[in-house]
């Protein structure tokens, strides 16, 4: 008897964790319509800030936040005038520094940061998010200063 307890407690011990973190299997239809779903529920004006111009004109306006979301290092080699450095992937442990009140614009080198970056914080709650998918190679183009260093 105590064989057969122990052989039942040694095959229950190798088989709970697949039963426990397998997940339950998602349709293609069903995963399908969740991401129809997502991407129909983006905002008009998803990256608002299109012109080196506009962003410009924001930052004369004050009030907002602009966040590289490029490594320290990149930040430190030049980043846009009064922007603040937080990483993309310390964007989630640093919540406390973005705003949900006024505008917050990401940027990074090319775009495709700030892209994951706004999604990500859009799909956390924040609303007043945009991209500036000029990025800061659009920003140097343009003739406009930046700064070196934190």
């Amino acid at each position: 008897m105590r064989k057969i307890l122990l052989l039942f407690v040694l095959i229950w011990l190798l088989i709970s964790p697949v039963l426990l973190f397998n997940p339950l299997p998602v349709s293609a239809e069903n995963f399908n319509s969740e991401i129809t779903h997502f991407l129909e529920e983006i905002p008009p004006g998803y990256y608002a800030v299109i012109k080196t111009e506009d962003l410009q004109t924001l930052r004369q306006q004050g009030n907002l936040v602009i966040i590289d979301v490029r490594e320290p290092a990149e930040y430190a080699s030049g980043h846009i005038p009064d922007a603040i450095n937080i990483p993309l992937r310390s964007l989630t442990q640093n919540l406390d520094k973005i705003p949900k009140d006024i505008p917050v614009i990401l940027y990074c080198t090319t775009g495709y940061r700030t892209a994951m970056g706004v999604m990500a914080l859009e799909l956390l709650g924040y609303d007043n998010i945009s991209g500036f998918p000029p990025s800061i190679q659009g920003w140097k183009a343009a003739g406009n200063p930046v700064e070196i260093g934190f």
